[in-house]
């Protein structure tokens, strides 16, 4: 499958200062994609040029195939964004009257191939359902100068998915946000990757993060230092063993074990899933090793991500 979104080579530079040295990554259709890295790694930059908002030194940015910054509008059509949260709105205005204000100004740009040359319209009614998605709908009607930190952060986040873009581009979108906020705002995103909506966050949440996205990307120092299929590590189990060593060389020679080793106490394997849980088990105690646990092994992002930066 072809990605929603694909940037090829990407370079920044300020005067003399690289920001970016040649950045590459895709995000298909209902994927989420995590960008994460220490403060100043340049990931507000690289966001700023995916949404057309800066323009890079080398390398291009391309949204359904239309790039970003040769074919602009068109390409935006497709893109919902909060950057830099939380967004700008005006505080005289109600949440209401500015998601409105946004639709309106949405509309007035070209629209993507196939469209007529025009942006879908916003309905009133699609207001409200933004609004009461991002559980805003008791302060829809009073001004956003009244609006908490957080309370925000969410109507950004609503204006970005009012028009049920096709790519979605969150730079921090759970900054000032409480526990219930932020799983919110995980839940939103997940269901819009389940819609095959391309996104892509950044975020310092690792641990959060990890039970939902499929990528996450590390970028430091301007480059993207790992790239990382948390899809591809969800299938080690651990079995607590009285020999390690021993139930490694058991597990490695079954023809569903794509990767065994010892880390001791346990034998971790990577299996292929649950139903093979059994099976394993059986394989260890015919070969005599007692079992005292098998749970799931579950990839720590946190530690992983720390070891990476420390490395450069």
């Amino acid at each position: 499958m072809r990605p929603a979104i694909e940037v090829k080579g990407l370079q920044k530079k300020y005067k003399d200062q690289v920001v970016l040295e040649e950045v590459s990554l895709g995000v298909k259709p209902g994927e989420v994609y995590a960008l994460t890295g220490p403060n100043g790694a340049g990931k507000t930059t690289l966001i700023r040029c995916m949404t057309g908002l800066a323009f890079p030194t080398g390398g291009e940015v391309t949204i359904l195939g239309r790039d970003v910054h040769t074919d602009g509008p068109r390409a935006r059509a497709n893109l919902g964004a909060v950057v830099e949260a939380p967004a700008k709105f005006y505080p005289q205005f109600t949440g209401s009257q500015n998601l409105s204000m946004h639709a309106q100004l949405a509309a007035m740009a070209p629209g993507p191939a196939g469209s007529g040359g025009k942006v879908k319209r916003v309905s009133r009614d699609r207001v409200r359902e933004v609004l009461a998605l991002l559980e805003l709908t008791r302060m829809a009607e009073r001004p956003v100068g009244q609006y908490s930190l957080g309370q925000r952060q969410r109507l950004g986040v609503a204006a970005a998915i009012l028009a049920e873009p096709k790519v979605l581009i969150l730079d921090e979108p759970t900054s000032g946000l409480d526990p219930l906020g932020i799983g919110l705002i995980h839940r939103i995103v997940t269901g819009l990757a389940t819609s095959g909506c391309a996104v892509i966050l950044s975020t310092h949440h690792l641990r959060e993060i990890a039970t939902y996205a499929h990528t996450v990307g590390i970028l430091t120092g301007g480059r993207m230092v790992d790239s990382v299929d948390l899809r591809a590590r969800q299938a080690a189990y651990r079995f607590r063993v009285d020999d390690p060593l021993g139930a490694v060389q058991t597990l490695s020679a079954l023809p569903f074990v794509k990767k065994a080793s010892a880390r001791t106490p346990y034998a971790i394997a990577h299996i292929g899933g649950e139903a093979r849980v059994p099976d394993a088990l059986a394989h260890l105690s015919a070969a005599g090793i007692r079992v005292f646990e098998a749970s799931p092994d579950h990839f720590d992002l946190y530690e992983y991500y720390r070891e990476r930066v420390e490395q450069y």
